[in-house]
């Protein structure tokens, strides 16, 4: 299952959901990868994963060469992208990664004049079979890239922060899926909607909590990531939360988070 995390806003805890995610996904014993469609490569960086440690082709390399090829055969089916060298191990033995580089942001000029926005769908399809679960980590933006996690997606998990202004892009956003739906990707849906830094001691986490469960009782989680040091620490060690603390409570809520998209995605933890 492809699994993109994604939200326009900045700053809502995306990325910590996708690295900490793919890897409790793994640690219940399901080979996962992680796919750091951002730029930034905070995702790449905080598995612990550089340049180095993967022989490439680079995913923008993959993404440009589809889309030479689309552009000499434009009624072609499938067009096959050899990623799979430029997979790099993962900090947990099945967990693989998918780096970003720089570079990425470059793909969205050569990207422009694709309008069925399936690149990075047609790279995914080559690499699914090997792997239980594919987890995206989106720019914090609309952009073509992420609209191509949005076509590749089977389904997404929405990390929401638990303050005012989150409520309003959230509107923002399924809005947009839904137009994603109607004219790129029919069998898109939401998994769930994650509550992020969430702090039980301010009223506002509470408010908006009680805002989200009033309106999406069927789509939210009922695991909340809370606010915690451990968590907002472990990528300047480039280790998932589960591997720089895993008693802390933030490694617990991811834990009992994947248990969770294990449910929802019709699966049973392989280890205990």
């Amino acid at each position: 299952m492809i699994l993109s995390v994604i939200n326009q806003k900045g700053g809502v805890g995306k990325t910590t959901t996708a690295v900490n995610l793919a890897a409790a996904l793994a640690q219940w014993g399901h080979p996962t990868l992680l796919v750091d469609l951002d730029p930034q490569g905070n995702a790449t960086s905080g598995c612990g994963v550089s340049a180095s440690d993967y022989g490439g082709p680079s995913l923008y390399e993959a993404l440009v060469a589809i889309e030479n090829a689309r552009a000499q055969n434009p009624d072609g089916g499938i067009i096959a992208a050899p990623l799979r060298p430029g997979i790099a191990k993962g900090p947990l033995p099945l967990l693989s990664v998918v780096g970003a580089s720089p570079e990425l942001a470059g793909s969205e000029i050569e990207l422009a004049s694709n309008p069925r926005r399936d690149g990075l769908k047609q790279i995914i399809t080559e690499l699914k079979n090997d792997f239980q679960f594919v987890i995206v980590d989106t720019p914090p933006s609309l952009s073509i890239l992420t609209v191509n996690s949005l076509v590749a997606a089977d389904r997404l998990v929405i990390p929401v922060q638990c303050e005012y202004y989150a409520l309003e892009g959230l509107g923002q956003l399924l809005r947009t899926l839904e137009k994603i739906r109607r004219f790129l990707n029919p069998n898109l849906s939401v998994m769930g909607l994650l509550r992020t830094m969430f702090d039980g001691r301010v009223a506002l986490s509470g408010q908006v909590s009680t805002e989200l469960e009033k309106h999406f009782p069927q789509l939210l989680f009922k695991t909340a990531i809370p606010r915690n040091v451990r968590l907002a620490e472990a990528p300047s060690y480039g280790k998932p939360i589960a591997m720089h603390d895993k008693r802390s409570i933030g490694a617990d809520a991811y834990r009992r988070l994947a248990v969770e998209v294990m449910s929802r995605a019709g699966v049973a933890p392989v280890k205990p």
